[in-house]
């Protein structure tokens, strides 16, 4: 492969080293693109070399010194990129909160991390950090931002650049860069993911090796991107990170804004989430049935001409025939996407095989890549050439990997972070005899192609390694469980089906499966009813189904759960969502922010994430306990719905005759 991006990279100290070495090679390189006045203004690096050492002064005469955090509570922007670039070059160390996260959370970061400064906007914010300041005797300056940072950029204007420079130059690999917060994790606790200076970058430039033999066919300077994936969390960040590495042109807008700026941006890389594709594909669809019939069947027949093609192993003249009689409908999608994008990087995973294949087909091949806040980045990623539509790809070069019994992928080499701040009982536990134990349920196939099936726990896991097994051999488990998500017309909430993998049937729609398995035999009697002999069986149910509840209950998004049994031929389940993260889950995984909590209920991605959940606490209740179908709820009962006792409880009765409906409906999609 010759030298790349990516190992340039790896012989490098720090994340600023990028920045000024680029400076200076090629100062008139056009690395950043930012937003003003409706119009996209592009910055050469020599000049955002200039900007991230005017702020980096500004942070050494406020009295920042090496090692100390710096708080940082911005709009993701180019503000935030060059306040992060300063951070990095002085040795301090980056801690970013999200402008959506409530008090109590920034409250609770400030205290864990307690900072040298910090850099916040709005009113609420400064309020919050500031109050902090008596308490916190190291929170020296608190500042408010508004237009740029100019009180920052004003305490250093009369400093040698020297000062920095001399910070730079002693930077190590193993500094640490970022002290993150994931939100939305499978545990109440808050944690601090600590990565440093050489995995953020390792983790980026094994990405960008993955995708160079793509990205290397674009002109030099022609690769861009435009994201509107939050910077405060991993998948924005490591994106950043990555671009820089690559040498692509990076824009940034807020979350939720991404389509609409593809017009004017018009991106050679596309990075997002499987949404936006999902969307996308929607939308035409959405017109074609809008139109006619004929125009429905053109449609579908274009969508199969597409993943045909993408699927086929040669690319023969017939198939390059049957393409191009629709190649008219495809450059309609590849128009709505800017029009140029000759590269796709979906975060996340959760893209369907068919859905995948289709836009590879269009012209727009979709790399899948997925990884963890402790992995710095990705440790999964598709490549050009080396690709499964619908999976995450193979682990990343230098990592060695195994599934436990449980379906959980450990990890062993490669970028990982540096522990949990402060916590290091925590950090010893998300290891496992030197492995690390991800959260992360998978399938692995034959070839080693990842699919990620849900996180249903945090690192501090129960794994165990183990005696005399050989890493990269996978034995998958039988009857590992699979959501299947029913989407009713009409807008109502979706319904998820737990079923084995012996169930599942082919879907007709490209994203959205359909829950069509019978449950399994239990005795019972004619009626269908399962029969329980005893009051100390009914007894012992109870209790069981109490723990089943209490399990899913500490999940954070998840606020009630009632499991319903009784006169039933399987147990199903309600969940109502805590509303707060129920806005956190929308901002990290890149939902726009008009959309409604019931459209987040609905979301396939926050679905799957409860189905783990329900696969994991089935584990804790015999088979004829275990919940295989449930309806998620964007609002809690409350007691002035009449659902809830003033101690708290549900009221079941209440609530199984206001959802009769609902839970009828989880028991029709068994039967269709």
């Amino acid at each position: 492969m010759g030298e790349t991006p990516g190992s340039v990279a790896r012989g490098q100290s720090g994340l600023s080293d990028q920045v000024y070495d680029v400076a200076t090679s090629d100062a008139h390189a056009q690395v950043f693109s930012v937003l003003e006045e409706g119009r996209w203004e592009r910055r050469t690096a020599g000049g955002f070399a200039t900007e991230v050492t005017a702020v980096a002064k500004g942070l050494v005469a406020a009295g920042v010194a090496e090692g100390d955090r710096v708080l940082v509570v911005l709009p993701s922007g180019h503000d935030w990129v060059r306040l992060a670039y300063a951070v990095w070059s002085v040795r301090a160390v980056l801690v970013p909160v999200a402008m959506e996260a409530s008090s109590e959370r920034l409250t609770q970061v400030v205290r864990d991390v307690r900072p040298a400064v910090a850099v916040v906007s709005g009113v609420r914010a400064h309020r919050v950090v500031a109050g902090l300041q008596r308490e916190l005797p190291d929170l020296g300056r608190v500042w408010r931002f508004e237009e740029g940072l100019p009180e920052v950029v004003s305490l250093g204007a009369y400093m040698d650049a020297s000062s920095v420079r001399f910070r730079r130059d002693v930077v190590v690999p193993e500094d640490p860069a970022v002290v993150l917060y994931p939100v939305s994790t499978v545990s109440r606790s808050m944690r601090g993911v600590v990565l440093s200076h050489g995995g953020l970058l390792s983790a980026a430039a094994d990405l960008v090796d993955r995708m160079w033999p793509r990205l290397s066919e674009l002109a030099p300077g022609k690769a861009s991107a435009v994201v509107d994936l939050p910077l405060s969390q991993l998948p924005g960040l490591a994106t950043l990170v990555a671009c820089v590495v690559g040498r692509v042109r990076l824009g940034v807008v807020a979350p939720g804004r991404l389509r609409s700026e593809l017009d004017r941006f018009r991106p050679t890389v596309l990075v997002c989430t499987p949404r936006l594709l999902e969307r996308v594909h929607g939308s035409e669809r959405a017109s074609a049935h809008s139109t006619d019939w004929d125009s429905v069947g053109t449609f579908n027949a274009a969508m199969d001409a597409a993943v045909q093609f993408d699927q086929a192993k040669k690319k023969g003249a017939w198939a390059r025939l049957s393409r191009s009689m629709y190649d008219w409908s495809f450059s309609k999608i590849r128009d709505v996407l800017g029009g140029r994008v000759h590269l796709a990087v979906c975060w996340g995973g959760g893209l369907s095989e068919r859905l995948d294949s289709y836009f590879g087909g269009v012209g727009v091949p979709v790399m899948q890549a997925y990884g963890v806040a402790e992995t710095a980045g990705v440790f999964c990623a598709n490549a050009v050439g080396d690709r499964v539509p619908g999976s995450v790809g193979r682990v990343l070069p230098d990592r060695q990997w195994w599934v436990s019994p449980e379906g959980e992928l450990c990890l062993l080499g490669g970028a990982l972070f540096l522990g949990y701040w402060g916590d290091a009982e925590g950090t010893r536990a998300a290891f496992r005899e030197g492995w690390l134990t991800t959260g992360v349920v998978v399938e692995v196939d034959d070839e080693g192609f990842v699919r990620v099936l849900g996180r249903v726990r945090p690192q501090a896991s129960s794994a165990r390694v183990p005696d005399g097994f050989v890493p990269r051999v996978v034995e998958p488990a039988p009857e590992r469980a699979v959501a299947r998500v029913e989407r009713p017309r009409g807008g109502e909430d979706a319904v998820v089906s737990v079923v084995r993998p012996a169930e599942v049937a082919p879907a007709e729609d490209p994203w959205v499966s359909q829950a069509r398995a019978e449950p399994e035999p239990e005795p019972a009697a004619e009626s269908g009813v399962v029969v329980r002999s005893g009051a100390a069986d009914r007894s012992r149910d109870a209790e069981l189904v109490a723990g089943f509840e209490e399990r899913l209950r500490a999940h954070p998004l998840i606020s009630q759960v009632l499991v319903i049994v009784e006169g039933r031929p399987f147990a199903s389940a309600l969940v109502t969502l805590v509303r707060d993260q129920l806005e956190y889950w929308r901002l990290v995984n890149g939902r726009p922010l008009s959309m409604a909590p019931e459209e987040i209920a609905g979301d396939r991605e926050l679905l799957r994430e409860v189905q783990g959940l329900v696969y994991e606490a089935n584990r804790s209740v015999p088979r004829h306990l275990a919940v295989r179908s449930f309806h998620v709820l964007a609002e809690e009962f409350t007691m002035q719905s009449g659902l809830v006792h003033p101690s708290g409880g549900l009221r079941r009765d209440a609530v199984l005759r206001a959802f009769s409906e609902e839970i009828d409906g989880l028991y029709r999609v068994r039967r269709d």
